[in-house]
């Protein structure tokens, strides 16, 4: 059955090198010797597996799941929405979708985070959600301010939002990073040009969406996430999966 396909091979033409000479911590990241190809185990293609019931409801709304009661975080609200597909275009359902963020200050609840934008009491800036049988996910949260770092003297980082999709197998998951519409400091960023290819950077974009922005309440971006697809695999003599 299609559950048991491998997965398609990754397009590493859309993939950033290991090392980049603008991107100064990659220098030590960087693996010293070449990739090695595997073929997926079993184990890979399959699992992990959540249930429903692992899954507040509050988990997926920022704007309420660490706030006080009567309270709610600083900042320009936002909801984030998409649909998880597979290069088949099939939506990905029942996967877990993760995020975090740094708040409207451009400060990571983190003790680490030494930053001086202030902390919010009442944002705690993670969240969780599971996709729907047609693919479909949604948060709530505020629009995260951008924030310096130590790469060059006058980096700044974009706004942006962490995401992690967990997919229907291990050798499917992805970590990634959303940033938004109109954002001038994405083409000066030295992580994100890092990408080979302007397409693959536009897919990380996310655009406005005024259709499900709410009057006088909240502004939508819409993020559509594409995974890994999966071989064809016959299953009673019929091609599975495409």
């Amino acid at each position: 059955m299609t559950k048991s396909a491998e997965f398609y091979a990754r397009d590493r033409r859309w993939h950033p090198p290991a090392y980049a000479r603008d991107y100064k911590t990659s220098v030590t990241r960087s693996p010293q010797y070449a990739a090695i190809s595997l073929e997926n185990t079993v184990s890979e293609i399959t699992g992990p597996v959540f249930g429903h019931s692992d899954i507040d409801p509050l988990d997926n709304d920022l704007l309420a799941n660490f706030a006080q009661p009567g309270q709610s975080p600083i900042g320009e609200r936002i909801i984030v929405h998409g649909r998880v597909l597979d290069e088949n275009a099939q939506p990905v359902p029942n996967t877990l979708v993760e995020i975090w963020q740094a708040n409207a200050s451009g400060r990571y609840r983190h003790r680490k985070d030494t930053y001086l934008g202030a902390l919010d009491p009442n944002f705690g800036g993670c969240g969780r959600t599971l996709t729907d049988a047609e693919g479909r996910y949604h948060f709530r949260t505020v629009k995260p301010g951008a924030y310096p770092w130590r790469n060059w003297i006058n980096d700044w980082r974009p706004a942006h939002i962490h995401v992690s999709v967990f997919g229907t197998g291990f050798a499917q998951r992805m970590i990634t990073q959303m940033y938004f519409e109109g954002d001038p400091l994405i083409a000066r960023c030295p992580i994100v040009n890092t990408i080979p290819d302007p397409a693959a950077i536009d897919r990380l974009i996310a655009p406005l969406d005024m259709n499900a922005t709410i009057p006088l309440d909240t502004i939508a971006y819409r993020f559509d996430i594409v995974l890994r697809g999966r071989r064809s695999t016959l299953f009673e003599n019929r091609l599975e999966g495409n």
